[in-house]
């Protein structure tokens, strides 16, 4: 095992992968930006570095920022959390140049999977189902509007880079194509720098459906269950839960099959999540992206089968052999919800100094938290405060727990989003599990 680790990352990630390298002895080092220098997971690492200001370009985003700190720690290996760096496959090659242990996947396999139109293609060619689409990038309104005609309306029309639901929207006919294709190339641009759209046939009444799956140092690709993300905003997913109600037995194999052929497609090692979209009224699936890193929602997927993720990645990362993941049993139910600092009714940010932090405690619950009171959201990040978690027998009892522990947190000072959350855990759809990726729109209407 390492030495020592550096987190390439800021907030709840930080403080989570800090948490299990602290239990396995491994020396951590946090890389902060000004804004973030009283936050909780710059006080606990073991030693922590000032990269720059807050803006993430002169701080989090700068690749020769981060190996300077790597270099005068003596870091022995980086994690990189979510986000920011974490699929950036120039910066996961810098890090392995620099003679440092890289926490994730190898380079090449971020690069393939990087590119939504490339990642399709190999993956239909893997034998993994993909919607009717487009195999190349679409880079004019009118090949666009050619390209809609011969899949059928509707489409979904998204950035070939980049993720988060940024560039992403709904076209149900000729019209409404036009205006999103613009839309969508131009935030294409401004977030990935990369203007380049693929359109896919739109699946109504879709669930968004992940499954967790580790490749292993000496090849092996292991599936740890599936996570349904479904309850979105801006196509952005504000809770998670596993296993997911509208997934059959015979769907759920399929598809860890199909997630463990994606992976090996590209000789994937470490952590990774196959994104899918399932029809739940024809019980079937097909891919929607793999992205190339632990995963927000990873503490549900840990919850029901009692494995530490970021251990396994730093034991993959270290060239250990890792035995028994192939039989890991899955029990009960787990259900994430991420709180934000936000508008509950319109979810637009909401940054401020929080006066009141109080934990909820109680049998089955975990909180991963970026904060605590007396620190201040700012402006230059995301949002997320804390994910709250919930374990149960079932997904009954795990309902009953994260209802008492939303009602339970208390934040003070700003807004957050935990009155969305008594609402949802109210919301009939949601409650009996029949919910799709457009609860949330049909909630706020």
């Amino acid at each position: 095992m390492f030495e020592s680790l550096l987190v390439a990352n800021r907030g709840e990630i930080a403080r989570r992968v800090m948490r299990t390298a602290a239990r396995l002895g491994v020396q951590t080092i946090a890389v902060y930006s000004e804004a973030d220098a009283d936050l909780p997971f710059v006080r606990e690492a073991d030693e922590a570095v000032l990269l720059g200001p807050a803006p993430p370009a002169q701080s989090y985003l700068d690749i020769s920022r981060v190996l300077e700190a790597a270099a005068r720690t003596g870091a022995s290996a980086i994690h990189p959390g979510y986000g920011f760096l974490a699929e950036n496959a120039s910066f996961a090659q810098a890090v392995i140049d620099a003679g440092i242990a890289w926490v994730g996947p190898q380079p090449d396999a971020i690069d393939a999977m990087g590119d939504k139109v490339k990642a399709r293609n190999r993956m239909s060619a893997a034998g993994v189902p993909v919607a009717p689409g487009t195999p190349d990038p679409v880079d004019s309104a009118e090949a666009a509007l050619a390209a809609a005609r011969e899949i059928g309306y509707p489409v979904m029309v998204k950035a070939a880079a980049g993720g988060g639901g940024i560039g992403m929207s709904v076209a149900r006919d000729d019209e409404e194509l036009a205006k999103a294709f613009e839309t969508a190339r131009t935030r294409a641009e401004r977030f990935f720098a990369n203007a380049a759209i693929l359109l896919e046939r739109y699946i109504e009444g879709a669930r968004h459906v992940e499954v967790q799956v580790l490749g292993l140092a000496d090849g092996t690709v292991v599936a740890l269950g599936e996570r349904d993300c479904s309850v979105q905003r801006r196509h952005q997913k504000v809770a998670e839960e596993t296993p997911s109600p509208g997934v059959g037995d015979e769907l759920r194999q399929r598809m860890l099959d199909g997630a463990v052929r994606a992976a090996q497609a590209v000789d994937y090692r470490n952590a990774g999540t196959v994104e899918c979209l399932v029809d739940p009224k024809a019980q079937d699936y097909v891919f929607l992206e793999m992205n190339t890193r632990l995963q927000v929602e990873h503490p549900v997927t840990e919850l029901v089968t009692g494995v530490d993720l970021v251990e396994q990645q730093l034991r993959i990362a270290a060239g250990e052999r890792v035995t028994g993941l192939d039989n890991v049993k899955r029990a009960g139910a787990a259900i994430e919800l991420r709180v934000y600092a936000e508008d509950p009714k319109r979810f637009l940010p909401a940054p401020g100094p929080i006066n009141e932090w109080t934990e909820p405690k109680g049998e089955g619950i975990r909180i991963d938290a970026g904060y605590a009171a007396g620190n201040t959201v700012t402006p230059f990040y995301d949002p997320l405060l804390a994910k709250l978690c919930a374990w149960g027998n079932d997904r009954a009892e795990a309902l009953e727990r994260i209802r008492g522990a939303v009602e339970g947190f208390h934040i003070t000072g700003l807004k957050t989003n935990l009155p969305f959350f008594a609402e949802l855990l109210a919301d009939p759809g949601f409650v009996s599990g029949d919910y799709d990726t457009g609860l949330v729109d049909r909630m706020r209407a």
